[in-house]
């Protein structure tokens, strides 16, 4: 199986963290198994057991609990691949020892040897060099021991003995050299494999993931077309009940001055009654014109119209848009001078109060109940030739991890189906065409303000 660069790399640190666990734990293993192999010396070396065995084998497992730690170290991490080689050192050292301090060549220690590697290379689960280094150094121990023996006591090895004691040896390490050699290659592609895996798993999670909210995105926005399709429709109605609601207004326009002026020559009881009925029906008509004037300018935008408009009438036309939702609900306050203007598409602007006021609203419902009466405030004022304008609500507010994305598109805290998230971001968009800036301060739970900055004219 070919193997990449990036999965090398990954393999690479995948095997070193096992490396060092697992040197970490065949540290524990030699602390616990060193020792207690002292039982075994008493019943071949008695003599020598009882004392000088019995401090080496000491000696060799306080050595392996020094370097346990140190292979969690930075110098331990950078050279993990020569922590087996140490291990095999430190534990095959004691054994050699006991060889040359016994029978040499004849000391039926060397099948110690055999077990450290067999021990060392199932744990650290060697690569072929590794276990090939290890069996080297272990059998130049070996025969460097039995020389010392030899030239130490002056007596000659029984070569059948040695000779049989090197070819176990030897045979011992070819078949950990080989099976090491097959067992990194498996564990190299079963690694290879898993990683493919796990990445293909990963990639088709982030494509569901992709696919759930394109769907999402979808759906959001064919009911985002849909409830545009209903403004335009609502647009073309409003258009004809204008048309038709303009010129009875007219007639009763006309025929409200006619009486005005006439009415002074009509015979009354109380003309003071008459002049203030007249004065009522005369207000009443002129606010319906309002609300039909509102819109028609409302249904027919000019977004590239740039005029001096009056604060006040766009905040005014902005209530009444919403006033059958407000209306003995919420108290709406505004302070805003009749003479404070700023140049500015009053459709537009209209549009970003409307949005605003219509957010505060929402928000208010979802206020609980008690406390102060749910209140909308709007005031404005003039800061080193800006127009500044606060839209403020009591209601509950905006968490703070939101307030950093409240003006991006599509983001939106209400339930599925309920706005597309696209309202302040718009109304964020008109803002800047004019040359000005919107920002939101809050405090969950007791208030939301919106700061409108725009040149004044």
């Amino acid at each position: 199986m070919e193997i990449s660069d990036e999965i090398s790399d990954a393999y690479r640190e995948y095997n070193r963290e096992m490396t060092i666990r697992k040197s970490r734990l065949a540290c524990f293993i030699g602390m616990m198994m060193v020792p207690s192999f002292w039982i075994l010396d008493l019943f071949v070396y008695e003599e020598q057991a009882k004392w000088e065995f019995l401090f080496i084998r000491l000696a060799c497992a306080a050595l392996l609990a020094g370097a346990r730690p140190l292979f969690g170290t930075p110098l331990g991490r950078r050279y993990y691949h020569v922590q087996g080689v140490v291990l095999v050192v430190l534990t095959s050292s004691s054994i050699a020892w006991m060889i040359g301090r016994t029978t040499g060549a004849a000391s039926p220690y060397y099948a110690g040897l055999t077990l450290i590697l067999l021990v060392l290379a199932v744990v650290l689960d060697w690569t072929f060099w590794q276990s090939v280094t290890a069996v080297a150094l272990v059998l130049l121990l070996y025969l460097g021991t039995c020389h010392f023996h030899a030239l130490s006591e002056h007596v000659a090895p029984d070569m059948r003995v040695f000779i049989n004691n090197c070819i176990f040896l030897i045979s011992s390490g070819v078949v950990i050299a080989i099976g090491s050699y097959f067992h990194t290659n498996l564990r190299r592609s079963e690694f290879a494999s898993r990683y493919q895996l796990d990445k293909s798993r990963l990639e088709l999670a982030s494509q569901n993931t992709v696919l759930q909210d394109t769907l999402h995105q979808l759906k959001e926005t064919e009911l985002q077309l849909v409830q545009t399709e209903k403004i335009v429709s609502l647009g073309r109605l409003s258009a004809g009940i204008i048309h038709e609601i303009n010129n009875p207004l007219n007639y009763a326009a006309t025929g409200l001055y006619i009486l005005k002026n006439q009415g002074q020559r009509l015979a009354s009881e109380n003309p003071e009654e008459f002049t203030e009925v007249v004065q009522d029906i005369n207000e009443g008509v002129e606010r319906v014109k309002n609300i039909i004037s509102d819109l028609r300018t409302f249904s027919h935008p000019d977004a590239s119209q740039r005029d001096t408009v009056k604060i006040i009438d766009v905040v005014s036309s902005s209530i009444r848009f919403l006033g059958s939702e407000w209306k003995d609900k919420v108290i709406i306050e505004h302070d805003v001078p009749s003479d404070l203007v700023c140049t500015a598409n009053k459709n537009k602007l209209t549009q970003v109060f409307v949005n605003l006021i219509q957010n505060a609203l929402d928000a208010l419902k979802r206020r609980p109940p008690g406390g102060e009466p749910p209140r909308i405030r709007i005031t404005s004022a003039v800061e080193n030739g800006r127009v500044l304008v606060r839209v403020r609500d009591n209601g509950e507010g905006i968490e703070p991890q939101n307030l950093s994305k409240i003006f991006d598109p599509f983001f939106t805290t209400r339930d599925t189906g309920q706005g597309m998230g696209m309202g302040l971001s718009i109304c964020y968009r008109i803002i800047q065409e004019h040359q000005g800036s919107i920002s939101v301060a809050s405090e969950r739970g007791a208030y939301c303000e919106f700061i409108i900055d725009l040149p004044a004219a």
